[in-house]
């Protein structure tokens, strides 16, 4: 069963935002974002604690607890 463990796609799109810009604001490569937002890989908690502070959301806003049951 392939989990959704995070809600950045919905939360880039739901601020305009675009993988390209997150990857500038982060230096790292889009490459990496898109892995995040497709869930292939996870970013680290500090990355998770970065996204929300770029974004202005709270990191609950990005993660999905519930999927982890």
């Amino acid at each position: 069963m392939d989990k959704q463990l995070n809600r950045l796609k919905v939360v880039l799109a739901e601020k305009n935002d675009s993988n390209k810009w997150l990857a500038e604001e982060l230096g790292v490569s889009p490459t990496t974002v898109s892995k995040w937002v497709t869930n292939t890989c996870q970013p680290s908690m500090e990355t998770f604690m970065k996204i929300a502070k770029l974004l202005e959301v709270d990191i609950n806003d990005l993660l999905r607890f519930d999927e982890l049951n």
